[in-house]
């Protein structure tokens, strides 16, 4: 092949330098009509291998800490009162609050 003469492209194509064609590449890489490895690819995606079941291990403890955070936080609201609220109705407010009464 001569460096100096350029692959002639269909009409309203860009001259390909290459000679690569991309429409065969992707004609031949296409799904295969029988693939032999499938049978032994099938485990990869059945059983424990399953979608939900790889989700699922991903995030090991996760249930259980969601729970636990739940339960502190309604044990919190209900039992462990901030004694540091002031202006609840108490009598008490702040100083910059009785510049503006």
């Amino acid at each position: 092949m001569y460096p100096s003469r350029i692959l002639r492209a269909h009409p309203g194509e860009k001259p390909n330098v290459t000679g690569f064609d991309v429409r065969k590449f992707i004609a031949a890489a296409g799904q295969p009509r029988y693939d032999p490895w499938e049978r032994a690819e099938a485990w990869r995606y059945q059983g424990p291998f399953t979608r939900w079941n790889r989700f699922r291990g991903a995030f090991p403890g996760l249930g259980i800490a969601t729970v636990a955070f739940a339960l502190y936080l309604g044990y919190e609201q209900l039992f462990l009162k901030d004694a540091h609220h002031h202006g609840d109705g108490d009598g008490h407010a702040h100083a910059h609050d009785e510049k503006h009464h």
